[in-house]
This record gives structure tokens, sequence and C-alpha cells, in this order.
């Protein structure tokens, strides 16, 4: 999965319709591109390939204030809308991502109810614990990596990365449970996730 899908399409969900400046201004703002392939150019690619397949409806406004042709925007259909809870739910539940798929995944994850977020991310916990599991067939972690060499250090930082992965999901879900963010259906969102 690509982030910059999700992301694209999550950014201008945000808004109900936005221009390709805002959508690379909340990615900015967000610091995704830092963490993701989320670059100005890979942005407005993005944005006219969702166009081109369906995802996103394109509106031709008025000039730019700036000069320059039109400026194009954007908002989601309901197919994107489709797309977009799927990629969510599979960057919630897929341990394998990447970690800008499941930074972009997290920042999202108010956009759905609380419950459904709860059993996604224990579906995701169950989904590490089975990986896990695959690996310690074959390496010891009580064992220490050096019993297979010096690549047992590659099993041993797969280990330790899914045991703080499951960690971490468990605290966010003990922090989700607790009534911590606000979730679809609950009230207003966060309000600095769109900058000024």
């Amino acid at each position: 999965m690509s982030a910059i899908r999700l992301l694209v399409l999550g950014a201008v969900r945000l808004h109900g319709r936005a221009h390709g400046y805002q959508v690379r201004g909340d990615l900015e703002y967000w610091g995704a591109h830092e963490w993701s392939n989320a670059k100005p150019g890979s942005i407005y690619h993005a944005l006219r390939q969702l166009a081109k397949q369906g995802l996103l409806h394109e509106h031709e406004t008025a000039p730019s204030t700036a000069g320059g042709p039109p400026r194009t925007e954007y908002e989601i259909t309901e197919a994107g809308n489709e797309e977009y809870f799927r990629l969510l739910r599979e960057a919630l539940t897929s341990y394998d991502q990447r970690t800008d798929v499941k930074s972009a995944a997290i920042g999202f994850v108010v956009d759905l109810p609380r419950a459904e977020a709860v059993t996604l991310l224990r579906e995701r916990i169950r989904r590490i614990e089975r990986w896990r599991s695959t690996v310690v067939q074959h390496y010891d972690p009580a064992g220490g990596p050096q019993q297979v060499g010096h690549i047992g250090e590659i099993m041993n930082l797969w280990v330790h990365t899914a045991d703080a992965e499951a960690e971490w999901t468990h605290g966010l879900i003990d922090r989700i449970e607790s009534g911590a963010y606000t979730f679809a259906g609950e009230g207003e969102p966060f309000a600095d996730v769109l900058p000024d």
C-alpha cells in the first residue's frame, strides 16, 4: 500500500473540497514530508491519478490569486470514501506495513467509530503475535542472537520490534477505551489538524 493515497484522500476528505496547495500544506504541517513519500510532486501526481480513477472529483475554479493558471479543487467521491476507509482499515490491521503507512493510519484513526478502531487495533495485535510466532519457530529469543550467528541479530530485531509494536498498540487501545480523542460520531474533531 502507498501511504500517499491514504494521506491525499484523507486530507481532501478533511476539507470537503481542497486544491493541491492546501493538501500539500496540510501534509507538510503534519510532517508527512519527513516520514513518508509525500513530497510536492508526489502529492500533485496523486491528486491527478486519484481523479482519473474516479476517487476524487475535479472542480476548476477561478485563477489563482497569485496569478497563473486556475487552481483545480478536488472533492472526494463516494468511491473515494470507500477506498479511503478500505486503505485505513487495512493499514490499521496489517503488521507488515511500512512506518509511513502506519503513521498515516494512526493520523486518521479518529475518522472511524471508537469501537471499530479498537477492534481493528486488536486485530493488529493478533497479526503481530501470529507473525512473531513464525519467527520464534526458527529462533529462540531466550537463547540470544548469537545462537545463529550474526544473522540472529536480524531475528532479534524482528522479535523486539514485534514486541514493541504490540506493547504500543495495547497502550493505544487502553487510551482509546479510556475516552481519549474524539472519534467519528462523537462531536467536533481535534481542531489543530489543519494549519491556519
